[in-house]
């Protein structure tokens, strides 16, 4: 049964992304398991109140994606050659509203993220260092591919990101003019018969950011090509470039985020650059897309704040900027918006009585609408531009979903919701009542056994805890598994195709989901209170609400588990040294084990000096001659943000250095699942069942007492 609840997880097509438009298209990127069942592929569907309309087929998979209003929609492929392996790099294809997909460029590296403003067509580039325009890129791509280098000099900080190498490219924004005299339509139809040369091909390299590492999902269908609109694949267009891209010219440092106003003249950007002590600081910059004027700094970040772009005013006057407050020895990590003029430059806070972080969108020129955790729930917001503080138009804690990538299309908001046990689907929802309207919804709902509870708490200092405890059919007592959140800067309030308690309840076993300090969606003094203390509050807070829990008729309190990945992981491998054999087991994934050297082998520049004084107090590896219980130590050599070293560093230790009785043959009862070609999650189709059935094998055998057949698949 264990096997089936699994595999209907992973086999679920899932929505991996909305894209709309203001006059009201809703598009929806749809990932779900290719033919053989080894991998995912993402298609593209268009939803139409209760109408879904497939825009692409076949063994292939959708990246960027821009929509037209007139119904063409451009995306970014990869071909299918006839051997059924993928292109080195990803196409850009334009859809009309019939017929089929016709590719419009295609260029080593590929191709990054897409937006339609105005008469251009704005994209995200990677290009050789040395090359200033397409054609020396094209050039200077094949002879270092000629030349088998895959060296790269770097000058600056970071070399790595997430789970891929950074350089020798560099990534910059380029914009190609669409026709004039020609409709998006009438320009698709000649696609395939104009000039150009064809070019060649060189590896190209994408990959996520943000922060230490959250519990949230990150699409496992990202990847190669893609079919067409009503009557094919378009594998068999030769490769022409009709669009022809110009580099924009780009500030100091490393392209982070960019936005585009409507017009497609102006752009904002945030880059990394470092200079005297500071490392990747983020500065934000004003550029202009289709003049000569050079690139406006707008704000340069300090050891003590950095600014992000946000969405450009309808009327182009204003934009939103993101402001955050680093995470220091002194600060807590926190963010704010501000509402920034772009003619004078100044700008004044948003929302500023608002206890939560959000990312407002316009709904029009005087009205914004935002999305944030809220109670291990979510909320979405609107408010006018002058507002303390904006209103709950849907959502908050007298219901159980939350709500993400809300954008504005038709008048209406459009966002994805879902919950601890409701996958994500698409809801529109209307700006005037908070109406919230379910649409048509291309992905597959996954059914869950069991109930949905909370459970509450009052913390050592008096603050009032709570967290989701999923149950098991059955009236118990079950055995029970503490899932510690990632981040540590995030919150149970969502779906997650990763950590899911689904197999778990369908196994038999409780989940408690714990939202401790650092969580987000209490407030900022819920951050605050464990921000510089790693292993303090948020420790006794999770064991305060495990207490709770125990103490209920319907857990059996001497059959539990602690598992957490990434800082979730931290936690975990803190508790394993910090609370003997209270837990049966310890599950530990992507974890932090040495606080010290995690911080000068990162990817993450924030990291290591807000940590030089909690070291000393908070570093789960001090504490391994306390650990007594068998863990699985799970990793993957790919992970960039949290490196494999912790995981070889923490394996090492256990086998050397803690007070873990061996088994009957004096062999270690720990164990290490090694992903040699995974990152900080494990996404790829095999390798994700793999990891729950190793996960609960570790936990029949220790929990239960029952001996677990490793599968095949393990060789």
């Amino acid at each position: 049964m264990t096997s089936k609840s699994i595999e209907a997880l992973l086999d679920a097509s899932r929505l991996a992304g909305l894209e709309t438009t203001d006059g009201g298209r809703i598009l929806a990127k749809v990932a779900s398991t290719t033919a053989k069942g080894t991998a995912y592929r993402t298609a593209l569907v268009e939803i139409e109140e209760d109408r879904l309309l497939p825009l692409t087929r076949g063994e292939a998979s959708i990246g960027a994606v821009a929509a037209a209003e007139d119904g063409t929609t451009f995306f970014t492929a990869k071909r299918l050659g006839e051997d059924g392996t993928e292109a080195d790099d990803a196409q850009l294809w334009a859809l009309p509203p019939r017929g089929e997909a016709r590719e419009l460029a295609a260029r080593p590296g590929g191709f990054g993220g897409l937006r339609l403003a105005g008469s251009h067509l704005i994209t995200e580039l990677e290009v050789h260092s040395q090359a200033s325009d397409e054609t020396e890129h094209d050039r200077l791509s094949a002879k270092r591919e000629e030349a088998t280098v895959t060296a790269a000099l770097h000058a600056e900080f970071p070399t790595r990101s997430w789970d891929h190498d950074l350089g020798p490219s560099r990534p910059v924004l380029a914009l190609a003019a669409l026709p004039s005299d020609l409709s998006w339509a009438e320009a698709t139809a000649i696609v395939g018969a104009g000039g150009g040369a064809p070019s060649s091909s060189a590896a190209a390299s994408g990959g996520p950011g943000g922060s230490i590492g959250s519990s949230g999902d990150s699409t496992d269908g990202s990847g190669p090509s893609a079919g067409s609109g009503d009557g094919g694949s378009p594998g068999d267009s030769p490769h022409k470039q009709v669009l022809h891209f110009r580099y924009v010219t780009m500030p100091p440092g490393r392209l982070e985020e960019w936005t585009v106003d409507r017009d497609g003249s102006r752009a904002l950007v945030a880059m990394a650059d470092s200079r005297g002590d500071l490392l990747a600081a983020s500065d934000l910059y004003l550029l202009d897309l289709i003049g000569a004027q050079p690139p406006r700094l707008l704000r340069q970040g300090t050891a003590e704040a950095e600014h992000g772009p946000g969405e450009f005013s309808p009327d182009g006057t204003r934009a939103l900027i993101g402001r955050g407050r680093n995470w220091t020895q002194e600060a807590s990590l926190s963010t704010s918006v501000e509402l920034l003029d772009l003619a004078t430059g100044t700008s004044t806070p948003v929302w500023p009585e608002l206890d939560q972080w959000v990312d407002p969108v316009w709904l029009d020129d005087s009205t914004l609408i935002a999305t944030s955790d809220d109670q291990g729930r979510g909320s979405v917001w609107i408010g006018g531009l002058d507002d303390p503080a904006p209103r709950r138009l849907a959502g908050g804690p007298e219901q159980d979903l939350a709500f993400d990538s809300a954008s504005v299309a038709g008048g209406a908001v459009i966002a994805s919701a879902s919950g601890i046990s409701v996958a994500p689907h698409p809801v529109r929802i209307e700006p005037a009542t908070g109406q919230i309207q379910e649409l048509a919804n291309p992905a597959d709902a996954v059914a869950q056994k069991g109930s949905l509870t909370e459970v509450t708490a009052t913390a050592q200092d008096g603050t009032a805890l709570r967290a989701w405890l999923r149950l098991p059919a059955g009236e118990g007592p079950h055995p029970l598994v503490v899932f510690a959140h990632g981040g540590p800067w995030g919150s149970w309030n969502a779906w997650t195709y990763r950590w899911n308690p689904g197999p778990f309840a369908d196994a038999g076993y409780a989940v408690l989901l714990p939202d401790p300090a650092i969580s987000t969606g209490y407030g900022q003094a819920m951050i605050d209170r464990g921000q510089h203390e790693l292993g303090g509050a948020p420790f006794t807070d999770i064991m305060a609400l495990t207490d709770v829990t125990v103490a209920r008729e319907d857990i059996d309190a001497e059959r539990t588990a602690f598992a957490g990945g990434s800082y979730g992981g931290y936690m975990a491998n803190w508790v394993a040294g910090h609370t003997g054999d209270r837990f049966r087991c310890i599950v530990t994934h992507a974890s932090l084990w040495d606080t010290v050297s995690m911080g000068r082998t990162t990817d993450n520049a924030a990291w290591e000096r807000p940590m030089r004084e909690q070291n000393a107090l908070y570093n789960p590896r001090d504490a391994v001659a306390d650990i007594v219980v068998p863990m699985l130590v799970i990793h993957g050599d790919k992970d960039y943000r949290v490196p494999i070293a912790q995981g070889h560093a923490l394996w090492y230790d256990l086998n050397a250095f803690s007070a873990t009785p061996r088994d009957a043959e004096g062999r270690t009862r720990h164990r290490y699942l090694y992903f040699p070609d995974e990152g900080h999650w494990i996404q790829g189709r095999g390798n994700a069942q793999v990891w729950y059935e190793t996960f609960l094998g570790f936990l029949d055998e220790h929990v239960r007492g029952e001996a677990w057949e490793r599968p095949a698949t393990l060789g």
